[in-house]
């Protein structure tokens, strides 16, 4: 069995931006992004990359191999996704990186011979016995239980709220909520993560999150994998998708390096060189992918 420790998160000789600790949600940023050339229309572009290269490719999974919906158990991805999935995972290395729980995105996904990496990166296994076990994450349990605790007390009567503890983090819902008590909730966050100086305030969509305030995010989680896949080399071509405001930790690290693809309806700020609108254009966009994968590897 393949098992590595990760005893500290940032890596030999990775340097990717700190964490996402400022409040960068897709949501709550100002529309003055430059318009991204599709990843559809510049499809020949990303071929020219990858000429003499292997493609790895790593994906999201809330809003880029599922749609955005209500309440996260109803997010659920689709079959001809899936099989899109499977075919590419058949001749190139793939993986999914999740803010979800790794137990947690492996239910959703249930595709074998892939690497997963839950909560951010802190939690990752794949194929072989491949295996991760990041200790520093363990050392922020005690604070999170405490802050959970806190914010049931708080804010856990409010109508539409769902307040999901994750192993390294507590994601809180907003989406169902009337927007008179969204303010009530977002002052309750800051007032925990004011108590608790271990984690830090995260943003997504329609959801405020907890994590631990540690020196990892998807960007080093992602540069971690390749090394240990053997894959941070000149003739592979990284290719990384998702939607949200933890993916930009691994746009900006994939600057110079690979391929960074954002989906998004409407423009903003980002460090990904593409865009896709939904997980429909995902779907076609890796199933252009299978033929020039199968011809590099």
């Amino acid at each position: 069995m393949k098992k590595k420790k990760i005893d500290s998160p940032a890596g030999a000789g990775f340097n990717a931006p700190p964490g996402n600790g400022e409040r960068c949600a897709a949501e709550e940023i100002l529309q003055t992004g430059d318009p991204l050339p599709s990843a559809l229309d510049g499809f020949d572009a990303i071929a020219r990359k990858a000429e003499g290269k292997r493609i790895a490719i790593f994906l999201d999974y809330d809003g880029t191999l599922s749609p955005i919906v209500e309440t996260p158990e109803q997010a659920i991805m689709a079959a001809d996704m899936r099989e899109a999935v499977v075919k590419l995972a058949e001749c190139t290395p793939l993986g999914i990186i999740s803010g979800r729980d790794l137990e947690d995105v492996r239910d959703k996904v249930k595709i074998d011979g892939i690497v997963y990496a839950g909560s951010h990166g802190f939690d990752i296994t794949g194929p072989d016995g491949l295996k991760f076990e990041n200790t520093v994450g363990e050392d922020f349990l005690p604070a999170l239980d405490s802050a959970e605790n806190a914010l049931s007390e708080k804010i856990g009567a409010i109508e539409g709220l769902f307040l999901e503890r994750k192993k390294f983090a507590i994601a809180i819902h907003y989406r169902r909520v009337a927007p008179e008590n969204i303010e009530r909730i977002e002052a309750a966050v800051d007032e925990t993560t004011s108590d608790h100086p271990d984690l830090r305030k995260a943003y997504g969509k329609k959801i405020f999150e907890l994590q631990p305030k540690a020196d990892w995010h998807k960007g080093k989680a992602l540069f971690s994998l390749m090394r240990t896949l053997e894959l941070d080399r000149d003739d592979v071509l990284l290719v990384f998708i998702g939607d949200d405001a933890t993916d930009e930790d691994a746009f900006r690290a994939l600057q110079g390096r690979g391929v960074g693809i954002v989906v998004r309806e409407k423009a903003y700020e980002t460090a990904a060189a593409y865009s896709l609108k939904d997980p429909d254009e995902v779907r076609e966009f890796l199933l252009r992918l299978i033929p020039l994968c199968r011809g590099s590897s």
